[in-house]
């Protein structure tokens, strides 16, 4: 028996669709990446004159010992801590366990709060991602030695300011302001002693330095990627084993144990002449 005419139509163009379907270009783009955090916003632009502006004053006297914190960015004895913690230091030092300090030599960054200590190897260094995009609300982490000890603060990204700087070593420089919005438990007062404290995104990876800090207003100031990135270009080589984890606000005091006992993240001192 015959099959009825729109039967036969109806295969065809079924046959028809199914071939020209097999056939089409498939120019499809991959999945679109997670979205952001829900208070991440905008894009953070370049430096502009219209930046908003906190003063500091550093005191004109003699330089006065004083701790910080340095991390390493490569295994080959490398370090960066906060320029200020170590300028005027005859005789900067990684302290390294007990009462254990090596010797560090320095080397000033000519347009930013940072230095580079150099020593005799060092630890796994931390991967810096200088060029790293920002956005207004990203979350940080700060992992150091607050007031001499073991301790950590995390922050949320405001935008642009200038450092100004009155008295000795007077400049202005640009800077990252965050929010303080959280710390280590029992942990009270100044965050001294944090400076060249690395700052981690939540893939583990240096994207600035911790340099100052106005408690009355709860922020914490950083290196600009303007002059994070300048001061570190080539000095950690692409080749270098580098060693990252993911931070969240669950498991941030973890991760910063591990990298002190690592002495991947370790107290500088200005050992007495």
């Amino acid at each position: 028996m015959r099959p009825p005419d729109w039967a036969i139509y109806a295969a065809v163009v079924t046959a028809l669709v199914l071939l020209s379907l097999a056939q089409r270009e498939n120019a499809d783009a991959p999945p679109a990446p997670p979205p952001p955090d829900e208070v991440e916003g905008a894009l953070l632009g370049p430096v502009t004159p219209f930046d908003p502006a906190v003063t500091v004053n550093a005191p004109d006297i003699p330089f006065q010992p004083a701790s910080g914190t340095a991390f390493s960015i490569a295994q080959e004895g490398v370090w960066v801590t906060a320029r200020h913690v170590v300028e005027g230091c005859r005789r900067p030092a990684i302290m390294v366990g007990g009462d254990r300090a090596v010797a560090a030599d320095v080397r000033l960054a000519p347009q930013a709060d940072m230095a580079v200590l150099l020593t005799a190897g060092g630890p796994p260094a931390l991967p810096v991602a200088a060029d790293a995009p920002m956005h207004k609300g990203q979350r940080a982490f700060h992992p150091g030695f607050p007031q001499g000890r073991a301790g950590e603060v995390t922050s949320r990204l405001l935008g642009r300011e200038t450092l100004r700087v009155r008295g000795r070593g007077q400049r202005d420089e640009p800077v990252l302001a965050w929010a303080e919005v959280g710390r280590t438990d029992q942990l009270d007062g100044t965050l001294s002693g944090l400076s060249g404290a690395p700052v981690l995104d939540r893939q583990g990876r240096v994207v600035g330095v911790t340099i100052a800090e106005s408690p009355r207003r709860g922020r914490i100031y950083t290196t600009a990627p303007d002059t994070f990135a300048p001061a570190l270009r080539g000095v950690q080589r692409a080749d270098e084993p580098l060693m990252g984890r993911t931070v969240d606000i669950e498991n941030y005091g973890i991760v910063a144990d591990e990298l002190r006992r690592d002495l991947r993240v370790a107290q500088v001192v200005c050992l007495s002449a």
